[in-house]
């Protein structure tokens, strides 16, 4: 017995032999307004912006994970380098005193000038 010859399951699309011209763009109205433009501006587009901050912005992080019956664990990060972690109860007590005691010392939040001009 001969195989049947198997059936071909693509449809291969012949390509151009060379390239066709480019359709022409649409004519641009000169009147009226542009489509897809609300006849009606965004009210909130004209008022300034409600979540405008008042110029401060986080340097320092303190993380603490303390599940119930589990190891706490904590991590502190400054943007000044400043970066510690601490496993256990007295660790993380401990980096607690400690990320404290850096808001004071930390140079992003007390400038250097400050200091030698008073």
């Amino acid at each position: 017995m001969n195989p049947r010859p198997r059936p071909c399951l693509k449809s291969i699309t012949p390509t151009p032999d060379r390239p066709r011209p480019a359709a022409p763009a649409k004519p641009r109205t000169s009147v009226g307004e542009p489509e897809g433009v609300a006849r009606q501006g965004v009210p909130t587009a004209l008022r300034p912006d409600p979540r405008t901050g008042d110029g401060r912005y986080p340097i320092a992080w303190l993380t603490i994970s303390a599940p119930r019956g589990a190891t706490p664990t904590a991590t502190s990060r400054c943007l000044c380098g400043w970066d510690r972690s601490a496993v256990g109860q007295r660790r993380v007590l401990a980096l607690i005193d400690a990320h404290t005691a850096h808001r004071d010392t930390c140079p992003l939040r007390t400038p250097q000038e400050g200091r030698a001009a008073a």
